[in-house]
C-alpha cells in the first residue's frame, strides 16, 4: 500500500462504526466511510468535541451539523520531493453538501511521486517544457505539485465551480502565475480534440468519477469508459513520456485492473514498468492504514 504520511495539517484521528474522525487544520471533523465497517470505543474525545458531523439519510445524501459555524479556511502541505526550494501548497477548505470538502488528502502520496520524477527530468534538462494533463482534476491538487515541480500543466474538469476553486488554490499557493491552462471541460471530447490537434503530453494524470456529467450533459459511467479512454489517452504521451497515473475510487477497479490496463495502453508501446497498489492514510488511534481507494502508475 502507498501511504499519505507526510500530512502535518491533516490527520486521520480515530475510525470505527461506519465513520471517521478528522482534524483538518484547526476542525475536527467526523464524516462516514465505507470502508469502515469495525467498530471504535470512541475513547478519543474528539468524536465528542467534533466541530461538524456529516450525517447519512436513509433517503440518500444526508446534512452536517456543525457545533459552530466554521465557514472556510485553509490547510498546507509541504511537498518532501521539493526539499525546502518550495514553499507549501495551499488548499482552500469548505464543507461541501455531499460530505466533502474539497480535497482529497491521500492523494499526497501521488504528488510526492510525480511531482519527484518531474524535479528530477528538471534537473537534468532546465530549459525543457514538461507538459502535464491532469483529467477530472477538480480542486487542483496534482495541478499544484506539478506546477511546483516545474511543469506546464493542462488543467481540465468539466465543473466550472471546481476550476474556479483550483485557480484560488494556486494564488493561495503563490501559483498564479505558474504556466497553468484552466479549462472547463468534458475530458473525453478534450481529448479527442487533442488528438487532432496532434497536442503531447510528457505526463498524464486522471481521476474519474464513478458516475458524472460533462458540461452539456455527456454520461460518465465509469465500467463502461475507462478501458476506451484509457486507450484513448495514451495517444497524447510524447515520445519519451515520464510518468500516467490513474486513481479509482470505484469498488470494481482494482489494483490488478489499473495494471492491466496501463499495461495493455502504455506499456505495450513505450515499454517502461506499471504498478498498482491500494492507497492509504495512516490512523493515529489504532496505528493502523484506512485504505482510500486505489492508483496505478507507468513510469517510463
Amino acid at each position: 500500500m502507498w501511504i499519505a504520511d507526510n500530512w502535518k495539517d491533516y490527520e486521520v484521528l480515530d475510525t470505527g462504526d461506519g465513520e471517521k474522525l478528522e482534524r483538518w487544520g484547526e476542525y475536527r471533523l467526523v464524516r462516514p466511510d465505507p470502508q469502515v465497517i469495525w467498530t471504535s470505543d470512541h475513547t478519543n474525545k474528539n468524536w465528542k468535541s467534533a466541530d461538524g458531523h456529516y450525517h447519512r439519510s436513509a433517503k440518500g445524501g444526508g446534512n452536517w451539523d456543525f457545533k459552530k459555524d466554521i465557514g472556510e479556511w485553509t490547510i498546507d502541505y509541504k511537498l518532501n520531493s521539493l526539499g525546502d526550494k518550495k514553499k507549501p501548497l495551499t488548499f482552500r477548505l469548505k464543507p461541501f453538501a455531499f460530505k466533502h470538502t474539497g480535497l482529497f488528502p491521500e492523494q499526497a502520496v501521488n504528488w510526492e511521486w510525480f511531482s519527484g520524477l518531474i524535479s528530477k527530468e528538471k534537473e537534468k534538462a532546465p530549459n525543457k517544457d514538461i507538459k502535464i494533463l491532469n483529467l477530472f482534476a477538480y480542486t487542483g491538487g496534482a495541478t499544484l505539485a506539478a506546477a511546483a515541480a516545474g511543469a506546464n500543466v493542462t488543467h481540465v474538469d468539466a465543473s466550472k465551480g471546481m476550476v474556479g476553486w483550483a485557480k484560488e488554490n494556486a494564488a493561495e499557493s503563490g501559483l498564479e502565475q505558474a504556466p497553468i491552462r484552466w479549462l472547463v471541460d468534458d475530458c473525453v471530447k478534450f481529448v479527442e480534440r487533442e488528438i487532432r490537434r496532434g497536442n503531447k503530453y510528457d505526463g498524464i494524470i486522471m481521476d474519474p468519477p464513478s458516475y458524472g456529467r460533462g458540461p452539456k450533459g455527456e454520461i460518465w459511467k465509469i465500467e463502461e469508459s475507462i478501458w476506451p479512454f484509457v486507450n484513448l489517452t495514451a495517444e497524447l504521451l510524447s515520445d519519451n513520456p515520464l510518468f500516467f497515473l490513474i486513481n479509482s475510487y470505484t469498488t470494481g477497479l482494482q489494483p490488478a485492473v489499473l495494471t492491466y490496463m496501463l499495461s495493455m495502453a502504455v506499456q505495450k508501446k513505450h515499454g517502461g514498468k506499471v504498478e498498482s497498489e491500494e492507497i492509504g492514510l495512516p490512523v493515529t488511534e489504532t496505528k493502523l492504514i484506512l485504505p482510500c481507494g486505489a492508483s496505478g502508475r507507468w513510469t517510463s
